[in-house]
């Protein structure tokens, strides 16, 4: 067999609307089976991540992070993705790492807010000016055209420079004011304290919690959880892994019912808001299952070109 190597020269042949249908189709699929390996050499890492899904099958996404890359002109990051077959496990294709990364995450928020966001939002607030938020404007934007798109950061530098490349982007500095006019809000930083407040949440309200993915990390406070309707892309990945969920499940802010539902609930209509005036909250914890799934309809999508 054949090893097909994808790289970004496919971009222009994929679409939002196709992944998600993809990543809702996966769901209906049995339940991956998912591992992490971390090592570590001093500062350097290699992180893998693995998913088997039955009937689809096998990805390993491997990255190496060496910190001190830039400064020799280099990425600190690298990889790539392996796609293996499900019923003879050979490799069927390499599909690069920062490829199957942007369009995993910023699919794995846009199913979301297509079914927990007031279908009429047109006032959408990044929190962040990073490569997450840029790839949400494309992602956003296919679900919500005519959206206007306010950007705040904690450099006022950076969200200037985000800003120039999108056109009609507004820059905010008033956070709370911003929070209270937003239809969505997507919070893509580092923030291992909250920056987001509950008491500033307007009814009606979706926000796509990405940024947060270690234990120590959160994006929002207990009140704004406690405000919301809870769901999750998976209970398994998220609700002991990540500070968003696992400190206030712990601390006893929210009770461990709290999450409705997660991806694997979307056939049942559990996954759903359920009037105008919810506020909604959906936790972006990534998962190799999702990067399965996305490598694999990017193969399909290479494929048929």
């Amino acid at each position: 067999m054949t090893v097909k190597m994808i790289g970004p020269e496919i971009e222009p042949q994929l679409s939002w609307s196709g992944l998600t249908e993809a990543l809702e189709a996966g769901h209906r699929m049995p339940r991956a089976k998912i591992g992490d390996t971390l090592l570590q050499q001093g500062k350097n890492t290699l992180l893998s991540r693995s998913a088997w899904i039955a009937g689809m099958g096998i990805a390993v996404k491997s990255a190496t992070i060496y910190p001190g890359n830039p400064a020799n002109g280099l990425p600190s990051v690298n990889g790539s993705v392996c796609l293996f077959s499900e019923d003879i496990g050979v490799l069927e294709a390499l599909v690069d790492f920062g490829l199957v990364t942007k369009w995993k995450t910023a699919g794995d928020s846009l199913l979301a807010a297509k079914k927990l966001a007031r279908p009429d939002s047109r006032v959408i607030l990044l929190v962040g000016a990073g490569a997450v938020a840029r790839s949400m404007v494309e992602a956003y934007g296919s679900a919500f055209p005519g959206a206007q798109f306010i950007v705040w950061n904690r450099s006022a530098e950076g969200a200037s420079r985000f800003a120039a490349t999108v056109p009609g982007m507004t820059i905010t500095h008033d956070l709370p004011g911003a929070v209270a006019a937003a239809d969505i809000i997507c919070t893509a930083t580092m923030a291992t304290e909250p920056l987001i407040r509950g008491d500033w949440l307007s009814p009606g309200t979706h926000l796509d919690l990405i940024g947060a993915y270690r234990p120590d990390m959160r994006e929002v406070d207990d009140r704004t959880l406690q405000r919301a309707r809870l769901f999750v892309d998976s209970r398994e990945t998220t609700l002991e892994h990540i500070g968003e969920l696992k400190i206030p499940l712990h601390s006893g802010a929210i009770a461990p019912g709290a999450v409705l539902a997660d991806f694997y609930d979307l056939g049942g209509g559990s996954f759903a808001r359920r009037s105008a005036s919810d506020i909604t909250i959906a936790k972006n914890g990534g998962g190799a299952h999702l990067d399965l799934m996305t490598a694999r309809y990017i193969l399909e999508v290479a494929r048929r070109r």
